[in-house]
């Protein structure tokens, strides 16, 4: 579905690659997750694979960067706003102000797609109730928490019903029962409409539970591929400055004890 080859990008009055010569192959209906330090390239990476690079960001391309087999440079970036959604880190940028409600928020995306109005009830419900911000329907987007903020932007894109949804750190202001529904709901996309989902994510734990592969990032290239298990668990992970889940570091100090555990007393003061 997205292909690049030898990928490379840079910013516009800039010397330094903020992508240096990735080759990546994204399949239809795959949980993605990116991983990788701050300046790392992952919220750039996100922009290239939902076409914000080059049409939006502009700045100085090579290698290949296509979508279903159509370089991405060719493609209306309007037409392909209908295919590919994407969430950016901060929601205040993606909230457009224009709407006093929102669930009229939500329905601007539709609105601007020409929607029928019945489909587009159904679908304001169906995103709502996705990540559970049913009560926050007649509030203003921008009375609500940074966290409720968050929802409703990616709300706002899920009732795009786009082909692929791109994520950049979309759970950085959520609490742990926030970050776990939009995970749930992500992967549920994922098994019951094939719908392709690229996440790029600091909180590991989520990451290894739900995706099917993650890639790793550092200094714009590509460092490591693979399944959660394999990448996550990887020593490399330190070096590159990613870290590792909790569970990998309560597992390490674990094997560097002087002493393995036997009794629970004791197996609570080692991990803690």
């Amino acid at each position: 579905m997205i292909r690049l080859k030898k990928f490379s990008y840079w910013y516009p009055a800039t010397e330094q690659h903020a992508l240096d010569r990735i080759t990546l192959d994204i399949p239809e209906g795959q949980f993605l997750g990116i991983v990788g330090a701050n300046g790392a390239g992952k919220s750039t990476l996100c922009y290239a694979l939902s076409g914000f690079v080059p049409h939006f960001y502009n700045g100085e391309l090579e290698g290949e960067l296509s979508f279903d087999n159509t370089p991405m440079a060719e493609l209306d970036l309007g037409k392909l706003a209908g295919q590919v959604g994407l969430v950016f880190q901060n929601p205040f940028n993606q909230i457009s102000g224009a709407r006093f409600t929102v669930r009229e928020e939500i329905a601007f995306g539709l609105e601007n797609l020409g929607v029928p109005r019945a489909e587009m009830r159904d679908r304001i419900e169906e995103a709502m109730e996705l990540v559970n911000i049913q009560e926050l329907a007649e509030r203003s987007p921008f009375s609500v928490s940074g966290g409720q903020q968050q929802r409703i932007a990616i709300a706002s894109i899920l009732a795009m019903q786009p082909r692929v949804l791109v994520l950049d750190e979309p759970t950085s202001q959520l609490d742990p029962d926030g970050t776990r529904d939009v995970f749930a709901a992500l992967s549920k996309l994922v098994s019951t409409r094939k719908i392709t989902v690229i996440i790029a994510e600091h909180k590991l734990e989520w990451l290894a539970t739900f995706c099917d592969r993650v890639i790793a990032l550092a200094n714009g290239r590509l460092r490591a591929e693979g399944s959660p298990q394999d990448v996550l668990s990887s020593e490399q992970m330190l070096r590159l400055g990613v870290g590792r889940t909790q569970y990998s570091e309560a597992a390490a100090r674990l094997l560097r004890s002087k002493q393995l555990p036997v009794t629970l007393e004791q197996a609570k003061k080692a991990l803690q």
